[in-house]
């Protein structure tokens, strides 16, 4: 089924002007804060603070996805990476439970590759694992926010996150958008939910089992 809002004035402009009109000015209000973040994340990672990768946007384009480098690439004797555990620090671990590893994404926003509300952009290798139903995900714009990350984020199903993803495709609204961003400042001030249980971050998506329903968990 298609996004029955896809034709709506909103979909089409309004959250493009929407995305601009609160992206930008966040963007100059989080600078000086981004500056010492900067500053730290470089010298904790021996220059490096900016992470860069390449994830699927809109119809799956491909597009660079910016974040501070929390984790360390620190690595074992055989010069493979630590699991993430080991390679996120203190100065890490604080930034991600505050959520301000996001703030480059705004840059992301302006630049049009997202908005500030959708399905989070996750790897370019899960592409061929999702099903044609949580494939409709790229419908729309991926975002920094979204209808999965106010009711669970990381510590639901990936089934979970891909139905409450396609819910949100198919009930867009300029009124459903304000709802999550409202939402959001919620749980990145509680710091809510921001890795799988008993994991530094989350798992990796490695298919849904054919048997598996997309059950949604009770909804924000």
């Amino acid at each position: 089924m298609s996004a029955p809002a896809s034709s709506s004035w909103y979909v089409r402009r309004g959250k493009r002007l929407l995305d601009v009109a609160l992206a930008a000015p966040a963007l100059l209000l989080a600078v000086p804060l981004l500056l010492p973040l900067a500053l730290a994340l470089s010298l904790q990672n021996r220059g490096a603070w900016l992470f860069r990768q390449r994830r699927p946007g809109l119809h799956g384009r491909l597009f660079t996805f910016y974040k501070l480098q929390t984790m360390t690439s620190r690595r074992d004797a055989h010069g493979h990476l630590l699991p993430d555990a080991d390679r996120l620090p203190p100065l890490g671990r604080w930034i991600r439970a505050t959520s301000l590893d996001e703030l480059p994404q705004l840059w992301n926003v302006l630049r049009g590759d997202l908005s500030l509300v959708g399905p989070r952009p996750l790897l370019e290798q899960y592409l061929p694992l999702y099903s044609p139903e949580q494939a409709r995900r790229h419908e729309v714009r991926p975002g920094i926010t979204g209808w999965a990350q106010v009711n669970g984020r990381n510590a639901i199903s990936w089934e979970q996150k891909f139905a409450l993803d396609v819910w949100y495709v198919d009930h867009l609204s300029f009124g459903l958008d304000l709802r999550i961003l409202a939402l959001t400042v919620g749980r990145v001030l509680g710091s809510h939910d921001i890795s799988a249980p008993g994991q530094a971050t989350t798992t990796a998506f490695t298919g849904s089992p054919p048997a598996s329903s997309d059950q949604l968990p009770p909804l924000a």
